[in-house]
C-alpha cells in the first residue's frame, strides 16, 4: 500500500508515528527515540524550514506527543508545539503597497484606539495597540488592508485559541472541545493531538487479555484499495484478537435515541444527538442551559464497547477512527472504562507501515453485520436517517423536523436559536466536522468521494433494517445510557 498524503504535515506525522511504531514494537523506543528527528531529517540540507536544526527540534516535541507525553507548555488532548509555532505570523491587520495616503484617511478615523497613523502619506497601524477589531480594513476604500488572521484562531470554532505575550497559540481547556480543526489548519503542523499507539502496542504485545479493534464506518473511505474484510485481517495480523464495527453500537443506541425524541415532541420540546463527541462538549462547554436537550443515549463507539465487555469482562477494547475528540471521550466520568484506548485512521495507517502489512494484499473476512443505516453515521445526515427509520419501525407516527448541522458554524446557529427559543426544528443532529465523520481532522482522506464510498458500504449492508441487526444480539440488559 502506497502511502498517500493530502498534505507534508500529515506526511510529517505519518513518519513520525510509523518510527515510534517501529521501535515499540522492536522494544527499544526508550533508547532510541531521541535518534528518530535524525533518521527523518538526514544531513544538513532542510525539507522544509529554514534548517535542519529547526526540522529536528520540530521532530522532537512531535515524538513526545507521538510517545503519549505532553510537550513544553502544553496539557491536554491537543497540544501546541511551540518551535513550530515561532514561525506563524502574528500581526492580523496589515497595511500593504495599495495605500494611497488619501487625505480623508478613512481607516484612522475608523479606528477606536488611535492604532493607525500617517508616515510618509501612508498607514501605519501599530501593533501594541491594535485591537483587532477589523474597522480599518473595512472602511479602507481601496482594500488596501489585509487580514491574516492565524489559522488556528480562525478555525477554532469555540474562540478557545489566543497567544500569549511570547506571541504563540494557546489552548484554553475550558473552551477547547478537541474537535481538533485547529490541529487540522495549521500549515506549519504546530499543533497535534497527543497519541496513545505505544500503549497500544505494549497491551497487544503482553497478549495475557483479547484486545479488540472497534472500527469507525469512516474507514471505508480512507483505504480504497481494501475492503472491510481486508482491514479486518490485517488488524487481526497486527495482533488484535478480533474487529468490531462501531456501527454495531449505532443500532443499539438509535431506539434509545428515538424514544427520547418522542418524549421530546410531546412535551413541547426538542432533541440533540450526542454521538458526535466534539458537540456534546460544544453543548456542555458554550450551551450549558440547553444540556437537558441532549440525548442521554451512550455514542455508538460506548455502545458497541460495552458489549463487549460484557460478552468478555478481560477484554481491552480500542477505538479507531477520524475523530480526535474520541480521545477526550473515553476519559469522561460517565462513560469511563467503556473504551481503554483510542487511536485515529493517521495512527492505523503507521500501524500498517510499522509492520510492513498492506490490507489491500490480505485475504476479505467480513463477519459483522449492521444496518446501512448505521453505517451511515459516519455521514452528516446518517444519524436523522436513523432515528426516522427507527421510528418508523415501530409504527411511530411523529412530525421529525430535523436541522442537520454540517459542520461546527451550523451547530452554534443551531444551538443559538435553541437557546433563544426560536428554534423551529425539534431534532437537532449536530456533526462538528464538516461532512461528518468523513471530515474528521485525523481522516486520511478528505475528498468529495468519502461520502459516496459510504453510501456504497452501506448499501451493501444485507441486514436491510435496524430491526434485523439487532435480533441475533443479546443486549437487553445493556446500559445504553449515560449518567452524570
Amino acid at each position: 500500500m502506497q502511502p498517500k498524503f493530502e498534505t507534508t504535515v500529515q506526511l510529517l506525522r505519518h513518519e513520525v508515528l510509523t518510527h515510534v511504531a517501529k521501535l515499540a514494537m522492536e522494544k527499544t523506543l526508550d533508547q532510541h527515540k531521541e535518534l528518530i528527528p535524525y533518521m527523518i531529517v538526514q544531513g544538513k540540507k532542510p525539507r522544509f524550514r529554514c534548517c535542519v536544526y529547526k526540522e529536528r527540534a520540530v521532530l522532537k516535541e512531535r515524538v513526545s506527543l507521538a510517545c503519549g507525553n505532553d510537550v513544553r507548555g502544553s496539557s491536554g488532548i491537543i497540544q501546541v508545539m511551540q518551535t513550530a509555532c515561532e514561525e506563524c505570523p502574528v500581526e492580523r491587520f496589515t497595511v500593504t503597497e495599495a495605500c494611497r495616503g488619501c487625505i480623508a484617511h478613512p481607516c484612522m478615523e475608523a479606528c477606536p484606539v488611535g492604532a493607525i497613523s500617517q508616515i510618509n502619506r501612508r498607514a501605519i497601524i501599530n501593533q501594541e495597540k491594535c485591537i483587532e477589531c477589523g474597522r480599518c480594513r473595512q472602511a479602507c476604500p481601496y482594500g488596501a488592508i489585509t487580514d491574516t488572521q492565524r489559522p488556528c484562531i480562525k478555525a477554532c470554532p469555540v474562540k478557545a485559541i489566543s497567544y500569549s505575550e511570547d506571541k504563540l497559540a494557546t489552548i484554553d481547556q475550558k473552551k477547547c472541545i478537541n474537535c481538533g480543526q485547529c490541529a487540522y489548519r495549521c500549515p506549519f503542523g504546530a499543533i497535534s493531538d497527543k497519541s496513545f499507539i505505544t500503549q497500544v502496542i505494549g497491551t497487544l504485545q503482553a497478549k495475557d487479555r483479547p484486545v479488540y479493534a472497534l472500527l469507525a464506518p469512516a474507514v471505508v473511505a480512507q483505504f480504497p484499495e481494501a475492503d472491510l474484510g481486508q482491514i479486518r485481517t490485517a488488524l487481526k495480523q497486527i495482533g488484535f484478537f478480533d474487529v468490531v464495527e462501531a456501527a454495531l453500537g449505532a443500532d443499539m443506541i438509535v431506539p434509545e435515541e428515538a424514544k427520547e425524541l418522542e418524549e421530546k415532541i410531546h412535551a413541547g420540546s426538542f432533541l440533540t444527538t450526542s454521538c458526535c463527541p466534539a458537540f456534546f462538549d460544544m453543548v456542555d462547554k458554550h450551551f450549558p442551559a440547553l444540556k437537558g436537550n441532549v440525548s442521554t443515549t451512550v455514542s455508538p463507539m460506548i455502545a458497541a464497547a460495552r458489549y463487549i465487555k460484557a460478552k468478555n469482562a478481560h477484554a481491552v477494547v480500542v477505538f479507531i477512527g477520524p475523530c480526535i475528540a474520541k480521545k477526550a471521550e473515553i476519559t469522561r466520568e460517565s462513560v469511563a472504562g467503556a473504551v481503554d484506548y483510542t487511536l485515529t485512521f493517521e495512527e492505523l495507517f503507521a500501524l500498517f507501515h510499522a509492520t510492513d502489512i498492506d490490507p489491500a494484499e490480505c485475504e476479505s473476512h467480513l463477519r459483522e453485520e449492521t444496518s446501512p443505516f448505521s453505517r451511515a453515521f459516519a455521514r452528516s445526515g446518517g444519524v436523522t436517517a436513523a432515528v426516522i427509520q427507527s421510528l418508523k419501525e415501530d409504527n411511530k407516527q411523529l412530525e421529525v423536523r430535523s436541522v442537520k448541522c454540517n459542520g461546527a458554524e451550523e451547530c452554534i446557529k443551531a444551538l443559538r436559536l435553541a437557546k433563544a427559543g426560536k428554534l423551529p426544528e425539534n431534532f437537532i443532529e449536530g456533526m462538528v466536522c464538516v461532512g461528518g465523520c468523513i471530515g474528521g481532522p485525523a481522516a486520511l482522506n478528505h475528498s468529495a468521494k468519502a461520502k459516496a464510498m459510504i453510501d456504497k458500504f452501506s448499501a451493501e449492508a444485507k441486514v436491510k433494517t435496524i430491526r434485523e441487526a439487532l435480533e441475533p444480539l443479546d443486549n437487553s440488559d445493556l446500559d445504553l445510557h449515560s449518567h452524570l
